[in-house]
């Protein structure tokens, strides 16, 4: 009991980019688990007697399970710096694999809390007519599912992907999860 913990944005967005993470190095990450998967750390579901909720980091790995036994793909770009005082890291981190059935999906995650990124990309080898997408975002980086509102932070359609030429263009506002399917 002493390690229940509450599941905000901001987890799901930390755990959206570690999956990218593993998705981008999965010539050597063969095998990787979340220890918790209940009323604890970093949890996918979260109970109370016989009520049950799905928190926001079960939602990342939902529209992440996409690239499970798929084909790694290489997305080169260039992120702008998201900065916190002294600190800064990428705002955008991406990864991208293309299924069985020649489908390809690609994940974006801006750690920016404050500003919208755009995304400007050919992607070599790949041909594609369509783009639609999933978004996990939420008004505050600190929204959380619960009891009383269970589907605050849920995955939405996400309308902000589209070709232009052979380029796609993605409008990722800003703290947000999104995964685009390019058929």
């Amino acid at each position: 009991g002493f390690l229940y913990q509450q599941n905000s944005l901001r987890d799901a967005i930390v755990a959206a980019t570690t999956l990218n993470i593993f998705n981008n190095h999965s010539d050597r990450v063969r095998l990787a688990n979340l220890a918790q998967t209940v009323n604890v750390l970093q949890s996918l579901i979260l109970t109370n007697g016989r009520q049950m909720l799905l928190t926001p980091t079960y939602h990342v790995f939902d529209m992440f399970k996409v690239h499970q036994d798929a084909r790694r793909l290489n997305v080169n770009f260039t992120s702008p710096e998201y900065r916190n005082g002294e600190a800064k890291i990428a705002a955008l981190n991406i990864s991208a694999s293309v299924d069985a059935d020649g489908i390809v999906h690609i994940s974006f995650v801006n750690v920016d809390p404050n500003n919208k990124i755009s995304f400007r990309a050919a992607i070599p080898g790949v041909k594609w007519t369509t783009a639609k997408g999933q978004i996990l975002s939420s008004a505050k980086l600190t929204d959380i599912n619960s009891f009383d509102k269970p589907d605050a932070v849920k995955i939405q359609p996400f309308t902000g992907a589209k070709k232009d030429g052979n380029d796609l263009l993605v409008e990722l506002p800003a703290k947000s999860i999104v995964v685009v399917e390019l058929r």
